[in-house]
């Protein structure tokens, strides 16, 4: 899996959180620990909604 942010491979269950879109749902947003500590932007591909 890669980050939606950042789009680093993301391999073990302890550096990455998943998710559906709050928005639509439609979408799975994936999370690196890096990017949820720096609260970097992701943006849905589905709906474009975009959130920290």
């Amino acid at each position: 899996m890669n980050c939606t942010s950042c789009n680093m491979h993301t391999t073990s269950a302890s550096n990455f959180t998943k998710f559906k879109c709050p928005k639509c749902g439609a979408s799975e947003i994936i999370r690196c620990k890096t990017c949820r500590d720096n609260s970097v932007l992701y943006k849905c591909e589905k709906c474009g909604f975009e959130g920290p």
